[in-house]
Protein backbone atom coordinates (compact mmCIF):
# COMPACT_ATOMS: atom_id res chain seq x y z
CA UNK A 1 0.00 0.00 0.00
CA UNK A 2 1.81 3.48 -1.06
CA UNK A 3 -0.08 6.85 0.31
CA UNK A 4 1.06 10.76 -0.22
CA UNK A 5 -0.34 12.48 2.55
CA UNK A 6 -0.83 16.08 0.97
CA UNK A 7 -2.57 18.90 -0.59
CA UNK A 8 -2.03 19.40 -4.41
CA UNK A 9 -1.75 23.48 -4.00
CA UNK A 10 1.95 23.08 -2.21
CA UNK A 11 4.53 23.21 -5.01
CA UNK A 12 6.20 20.44 -2.66
CA UNK A 13 3.76 17.82 -3.22
CA UNK A 14 3.22 18.73 -6.36
CA UNK A 15 6.99 17.50 -7.21
CA UNK A 16 5.87 14.20 -4.97
CA UNK A 17 2.89 13.59 -7.62
CA UNK A 18 4.22 14.50 -10.31
CA UNK A 19 7.38 11.96 -9.62
CA UNK A 20 5.11 8.74 -8.78
CA UNK A 21 3.17 9.32 -12.01
CA UNK A 22 6.00 9.49 -14.13
CA UNK A 23 7.33 5.80 -12.21
CA UNK A 24 3.77 5.00 -13.16
CA UNK A 25 3.36 3.72 -9.39
CA UNK A 26 -0.08 3.06 -7.87
CA UNK A 27 -1.01 5.71 -4.66
CA UNK A 28 -3.52 6.80 -2.90
CA UNK A 29 -3.24 10.76 -1.74
CA UNK A 30 -4.95 11.85 1.36
CA UNK A 31 -5.54 15.47 1.34
CA UNK A 32 -3.79 16.97 4.72
CA UNK A 33 -2.50 20.66 4.94
CA UNK A 34 -3.54 23.61 5.15
CA UNK A 35 -7.38 23.93 5.43
CA UNK A 36 -7.53 20.26 5.37
CA UNK A 37 -5.81 19.95 8.27
CA UNK A 38 -4.58 16.66 9.65
CA UNK A 39 -0.64 18.02 9.76
CA UNK A 40 -1.34 18.75 13.36
CA UNK A 41 -3.10 15.02 14.85
CA UNK A 42 -0.73 13.24 16.54
CA UNK A 43 -0.96 10.57 14.19
CA UNK A 44 0.01 12.76 11.61
CA UNK A 45 2.78 13.74 13.52
CA UNK A 46 4.35 10.43 14.45
CA UNK A 47 5.05 10.25 10.62
CA UNK A 48 6.18 13.72 9.75
CA UNK A 49 7.21 15.60 13.22
CA UNK A 50 7.37 18.94 11.16
CA UNK A 51 3.95 18.87 10.42
CA UNK A 52 4.81 19.46 7.06
CA UNK A 53 4.03 17.95 3.47
CA UNK A 54 4.49 15.83 1.17
CA UNK A 55 4.98 12.65 3.61
CA UNK A 56 5.13 8.96 1.37
CA UNK A 57 4.68 6.31 2.94
CA UNK A 58 4.75 2.56 1.74
CA UNK A 59 4.65 -0.88 3.33
CA UNK A 60 5.59 0.72 6.91
CA UNK A 61 8.23 3.02 5.29
CA UNK A 62 8.23 6.96 5.51
CA UNK A 63 9.89 9.84 3.72
CA UNK A 64 9.26 13.58 4.28
CA UNK A 65 11.09 15.97 2.26
CA UNK A 66 9.62 16.12 -1.34
CA UNK A 67 13.19 16.46 -2.90
CA UNK A 68 14.11 13.08 -0.71
CA UNK A 69 11.21 11.65 -2.32
CA UNK A 70 12.25 12.25 -5.66
CA UNK A 71 15.33 10.81 -5.26
CA UNK A 72 14.15 7.60 -3.62
CA UNK A 73 11.80 7.38 -6.73
CA UNK A 74 14.79 7.78 -8.37
CA UNK A 75 16.61 5.28 -7.25
CA UNK A 76 13.87 2.72 -7.10
CA UNK A 77 11.66 3.42 -10.71
CA UNK A 78 13.05 2.69 -13.83
CA UNK A 79 11.40 5.64 -15.16
CA UNK A 80 12.74 8.36 -13.10
CA UNK A 81 16.63 6.13 -13.11
CA UNK A 82 19.40 9.19 -12.50
CA UNK A 83 22.24 9.16 -15.16
CA UNK A 84 24.68 5.95 -14.69
CA UNK A 85 27.37 8.92 -15.54
CA UNK A 86 28.74 10.29 -12.04
CA UNK A 87 28.96 13.79 -13.64
CA UNK A 88 25.54 13.67 -15.26
CA UNK A 89 23.85 12.32 -12.43
CA UNK A 90 25.70 15.38 -10.08
CA UNK A 91 24.53 17.54 -12.48
CA UNK A 92 21.20 16.38 -12.18
CA UNK A 93 21.63 16.43 -7.91
CA UNK A 94 22.40 20.20 -8.20
CA UNK A 95 19.72 21.78 -10.19
CA UNK A 96 17.26 19.45 -7.63
CA UNK A 97 19.14 21.53 -4.92
CA UNK A 98 19.38 24.42 -6.36
CA UNK A 99 15.21 24.88 -6.80
CA UNK A 100 15.11 24.47 -3.09
CA UNK A 101 17.71 26.38 -1.77
CA UNK A 102 18.08 29.59 -4.70
CA UNK A 103 14.74 29.79 -6.95
CA UNK A 104 11.83 28.99 -4.46
CA UNK A 105 13.12 31.03 -1.66
CA UNK A 106 13.36 33.77 -4.05
CA UNK A 107 10.07 33.95 -4.58
CA UNK A 108 8.22 32.92 -1.77
CA UNK A 109 7.65 36.27 -0.53
CA UNK A 110 6.09 37.04 -3.62
CA UNK A 111 3.93 34.55 -3.63
CA UNK A 112 2.94 34.56 0.12
CA UNK A 113 2.11 37.76 -0.63
CA UNK A 114 0.25 37.66 -3.85
CA UNK A 115 -1.72 35.12 -2.73
CA UNK A 116 -2.18 34.99 0.90
CA UNK A 117 -2.04 37.85 3.06
CA UNK A 118 -5.00 40.25 3.76
CA UNK A 119 -2.76 42.71 2.80
CA UNK A 120 0.07 42.84 0.46
CA UNK A 121 3.55 44.23 1.41
CA UNK A 122 4.29 45.48 -2.23
CA UNK A 123 8.02 46.39 -0.76
CA UNK A 124 8.84 42.97 -0.27
CA UNK A 125 7.20 41.51 -3.50
CA UNK A 126 9.04 44.00 -5.45
CA UNK A 127 12.78 42.63 -3.35
CA UNK A 128 11.16 38.55 -3.62
CA UNK A 129 10.33 39.04 -7.58
CA UNK A 130 13.55 41.32 -8.05
CA UNK A 131 15.34 37.93 -6.55
CA UNK A 132 13.43 35.74 -8.68
CA UNK A 133 14.11 37.54 -11.89
CA UNK A 134 18.12 36.17 -11.11
CA UNK A 135 17.30 32.92 -10.74
CA UNK A 136 15.01 33.03 -13.71
CA UNK A 137 17.91 34.29 -15.94
CA UNK A 138 19.75 31.64 -14.85
CA UNK A 139 17.38 29.14 -15.69
CA UNK A 140 16.49 30.48 -18.92
CA UNK A 141 20.49 30.79 -20.25
CA UNK A 142 21.11 27.22 -18.56
CA UNK A 143 18.61 26.15 -20.92
CA UNK A 144 19.03 27.96 -24.33
CA UNK A 145 20.39 25.13 -26.39
CA UNK A 146 18.85 22.35 -24.03
CA UNK A 147 15.89 19.96 -24.10
CA UNK A 148 15.72 18.91 -20.80
CA UNK A 149 17.65 20.12 -17.70
CA UNK A 150 20.51 17.76 -17.74
CA UNK A 151 21.64 16.15 -21.13
CA UNK A 152 18.69 14.48 -23.50
CA UNK A 153 16.81 12.99 -21.05
CA UNK A 154 13.90 13.94 -18.80
CA UNK A 155 14.87 13.65 -15.10
CA UNK A 156 13.61 14.53 -11.63
CA UNK A 157 15.54 17.78 -11.73
CA UNK A 158 12.40 18.90 -14.55
CA UNK A 159 9.92 17.92 -12.30
CA UNK A 160 11.55 20.13 -8.72
CA UNK A 161 12.02 22.82 -11.49
CA UNK A 162 8.98 22.07 -13.44
CA UNK A 163 7.20 22.68 -9.97
CA UNK A 164 8.35 25.74 -9.29
CA UNK A 165 8.25 27.27 -12.82
CA UNK A 166 5.09 26.84 -13.07
CA UNK A 167 4.09 28.62 -9.56
CA UNK A 168 6.49 31.55 -11.01
CA UNK A 169 5.04 31.82 -14.29
CA UNK A 170 1.72 32.62 -13.17
CA UNK A 171 2.41 34.46 -10.39
CA UNK A 172 -0.07 37.61 -11.05
CA UNK A 173 3.24 39.88 -11.88
CA UNK A 174 4.94 41.20 -14.49
CA UNK A 175 7.92 39.39 -15.63
CA UNK A 176 11.03 39.05 -17.82
CA UNK A 177 10.58 37.59 -21.21
CA UNK A 178 12.39 34.41 -20.37
CA UNK A 179 12.09 32.43 -24.39
CA UNK A 180 14.33 29.40 -23.16
CA UNK A 181 12.50 28.85 -20.18
CA UNK A 182 9.31 28.96 -21.81
CA UNK A 183 9.76 26.83 -24.52
CA UNK A 184 11.37 23.99 -21.47
CA UNK A 185 8.58 24.75 -19.33
CA UNK A 186 5.91 24.09 -22.08
CA UNK A 187 7.62 20.66 -22.81
CA UNK A 188 7.49 19.48 -19.74
CA UNK A 189 4.36 20.65 -18.77
CA UNK A 190 2.92 18.59 -21.81
CA UNK A 191 3.88 15.42 -19.75
CA UNK A 192 1.12 13.33 -18.67
CA UNK A 193 2.99 12.91 -15.31
CA UNK A 194 2.41 16.87 -15.04
CA UNK A 195 -0.91 16.82 -16.13
CA UNK A 196 -2.39 15.70 -11.75
CA UNK A 197 0.30 18.05 -10.28
CA UNK A 198 -0.29 20.91 -11.96
CA UNK A 199 -4.21 20.92 -12.99
CA UNK A 200 -5.22 22.84 -9.65
CA UNK A 201 -5.35 26.71 -9.48
CA UNK A 202 -2.46 28.16 -7.80
CA UNK A 203 -3.27 29.22 -4.31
Amino acid sequence: MRRLWGRLTSVNVQKAVWGLDEAGLPYERVAAGGAHGVVNDPGYRTLNPNGLVPTLEEDGFVLWESNAILRYLAATSPALALPADPRARAHVEQWVDWQATSFTPAMRDAFWQLYRAAAPDRALIAASLEKSEAMAAILDHHLAERTYMVGEGFSIADIALGCAAHRWLNLPAERIERPALHRWYERVAARPGAARALGEPIA
